[in-house]
């Protein structure tokens, strides 16, 4: 059973679906899989054939796959990039949480400074610290609260020759409460949370779907889609009435209800080959 396009829930971009299939079905499993299993994968989800494999080879451009071709058969799987990447958004959904009850006070200070003719890695190193849980406090210098890895962001860049990272405490008159409501949108964090809330925490979330490998493919795009928003503020600055707590226990819950019909399902459905370390 499929859906149409019409159908599919409104968050179901390709490459984040994709990134969803790849770190729960590919991840350190030393496998490559068939990209019409993919195709079929994507089906249940509105995803039609051509996006998938524009999706398929544009990440294999960038880097994030390998492409292997058995007869007629083309396999798909993870470079040592993509590994990484993956395993960082696994780290960020099970291990990190969404609310920070451990800070220690301290800031983590990025500064930089580059021309346009190199606005590309601007960018770069904008998205990189984004993901990172930083925000701007001023153009040219970002902040996140506690212990972030900068110095990895900008040695994975080549851009040491450019950046500054150092780590700092507020002084008076600025305080760290100031800082959070200064460089973060708080309501706007908070207003996506609530909304993952209100689209999962029914009995029978996206009904359209047709079945539990769909809605888990969905929970883990629209869950890695917050978090990779989520500049992991420190709590203490935060209403006692959060939502990503509530956010969190649901994901948890649900990924619990999904995950053995699901890995049934796709076992069946994916046609993988086994790949060397």
């Amino acid at each position: 059973m499929t859906v149409s396009p019409g159908d599919a829930p409104p968050t179901a971009r390709p490459q984040s679906l994709m990134l969803a299939f790849l770190g729960l079905y590919v991840l350190d499993r030393d496998t490559a899989v068939y990209s019409g299993s993919v195709i079929d994968v994507f089906a249940r989800v509105g995803v039609s054939e051509e996006a998938v494999r524009s999706t398929l080879t544009r990440m294999a451009g960038r880097g994030l796959l390998t492409r292997q071709r058995r007869g007629r058969r083309v396999y798909f799987g993870l470079t040592d990039h993509a590994t990484e990447v993956l395993r960082d958004g696994r780290r960020r959904v099970l291990e990190t949480g969404a609310v920070n009850r451990a800070w220690d006070g301290t800031w983590t200070l990025v500064g930089f400074s580059l021309p346009d003719s190199r606005r590309r890695d601007r960018h770069d190193l904008r998205s990189h610290l984004v993901w990172a849980g930083f925000g701007m406090l001023q153009n040219g210098l970002w902040i996140a609260s506690g212990a972030r890895d900068a110095a990895g962001i900008v040695d994975r860049l080549g851009l040491a020759d450019h950046v500054t990272v150092f780590s700092a405490r507020h002084a008076e008159p600025t305080g760290s409460a100031d800082l959070v409501r200064r460089v973060f949108d708080t309501e706007a964090i908070a207003d996506r949370y609530r909304a993952f809330i209100a689209r999962w925490d029914r009995p029978d979330p996206l009904p359209a779907l047709p079945d539990d490998l769909a809605r888990r493919l969905v929970l883990h795009t629209d869950w890695l889609g917050l978090v990779r928003q989520d500049p992991h503020l420190p709590a203490e600055h935060l209403d006692e009435d959060w939502p990503a707590i509530r956010a969190e226990e649901l994901f948890h819950d649900l990924d619990v209800r999904y995950r053995a019909p699901a890995s049934a399902i796709a076992a069946d459905l994916v046609d993988g080959i086994t790949v060397p370390r």
